[in-house]
């Protein structure tokens, strides 16, 4: 327990509440979760399925349409058929990461994974006895591992490496061919890739393919959180190879039992007209306020190098300004009322010189926020 660490922003988040109680207003960068509610076909689902008495137990794995929808929008959106059979919904994406890594990681097993990164990743590793490495990375491979990484820190410990594409807290987006190159890589050596993709609706670039067209033994984690706004309904899902089918069910029989029934059949409507228009309207929304903010920090004197594809994130160099990244975004807090996230959260490569904005507010929120931090930085 003493190795599994708190996230820092909390911290922050509690004195922004604060002062929020006290009568100031917070300009909100710091949470990474979409601020638009659950779309209304998603939430009538959800009203409809309680009403008709749907509030007993599913299988473990899941509803049967609910991992036939998943299935059907893999082939849909990648061009990938993907057997229901393999698809299990779970509680969230920590639900799917966390039988993930029990299915592969024993005692003493290393994963490789990017470092800065979404730091629950690392903790879930050390939860099953197993060893996460964090293999320092920049933006000259766009803060993501590559297959040459991969080769240099591989050893006859490791087991697996983790990938998110788009990432927390960078936004950033493997190319196809890099992508095929890693897991090619990992393969080579007996290992297993396990691919965040969460973020993958969230893509402002060219469309993304998902790690399963490249090999049917890489265990894909996926999410209804972000790009359909579900946070709260606490639903996921995860695409394991054949040979791990088994072992993931039994595990969330005994882990969780099944994911929340009512959000499941909500969960089908995510996949409708309706709400996918929903959802790419807001996507674009997004995207403008990426396109808003990106140039509107730079202009203020945080380096930020790459232009991130997707996610809503963007992770700035603040070593203009301190060489304590806690320290600044509590200062900004107090003097200037806008919450940001610290690097110290995502990992131990350059921490103090990076903090996380999350353009999770609109546009006019956002231009608030940047106007108190010009004044006072």
């Amino acid at each position: 327990m003493a190795d599994i660490a708190p996230f820092h922003v909390m911290a922050l988040l509690a004195r922004a509440r604060e002062l929020e109680a006290a009568g100031r207003t917070v300009i909100h960068m710091e949470i990474g979760e979409p601020d638009f509610p659950t779309a209304e076909p998603i939430i009538a689902a959800g009203q409809r399925a309680l009403l008709e008495g749907h509030t007993r137990y599913t299988a473990a794995a899941g509803l049967p349409a609910l991992r036939q929808a998943i299935a059907d929008q893999y082939q849909a959106r990648y061009g990938v058929a993907i057997s229901p059979r393999r698809i299990l919904v779970t509680p969230g994406a920590s639900g799917a990461l966390q039988l993930a890594t029990a299915i592969l990681i024993d005692p003493g097993d290393r994963i490789l994974l990017a470092d800065p990164g979404y730091p629950c990743n690392r903790h879930f590793v050390r939860l099953v006895e197993g060893e996460a490495v964090g293999i320092p990375v920049g933006p000259e491979t766009g803060y993501q591992l590559t297959a040459e990484l991969v080769e240099r820190h591989w050893d006859a410990r490791t087991k697996a490496i983790l990938l998110a594409s788009p990432a927390n807290p960078t936004g950033t987006v493997i190319p196809p061919d890099e992508l095929a190159a890693l897991i090619a890589a990992v393969e080579a050596r007996g290992g297993r890739v396990i691919m965040d993709e969460i973020y993958h609706g969230l893509i402002y670039g060219a469309p993304v393919q998902t790690a399963l067209a490249y090999s049917d033994q890489v265990l894909v984690i996926n999410s209804f959180s972000k790009y359909y706004g579900m946070t709260g309904w606490r639903l996921g899902w995860l695409v394991a190879p054949d040979d791990c089918v088994g072992a993931a069910e039994k595990l969330a029989q005994n882990l969780f039992l099944a994911a929340s029934t009512p959000a499941q059949h909500a969960a089908l409507a995510a996949f409708g007209a309706e709400a996918q228009a929903i959802s790419e309207a807001r996507r674009h929304e997004f995207q403008a306020r990426r396109d808003f903010l990106l140039p509107a920090l730079r202009e203020l004197g945080f380096h930020i190098p790459i232009t991130p594809d997707g996610a809503f994130y963007l992770y700035a160099d603040c070593g203009r300004f301190t060489d304590n990244s806690y320290e600044f975004a509590l200062r900004l807090l107090e003097e200037s009322g806008v919450a940001i996230t610290p690097g110290i959260d995502f990992g131990h490569h350059l921490p103090n010189r990076h903090v996380r904005f999350a353009y999770t507010n609109a546009i006019p929120q956002l231009a608030e926020g940047v106007e108190r931090l010009r004044r006072v930085l």
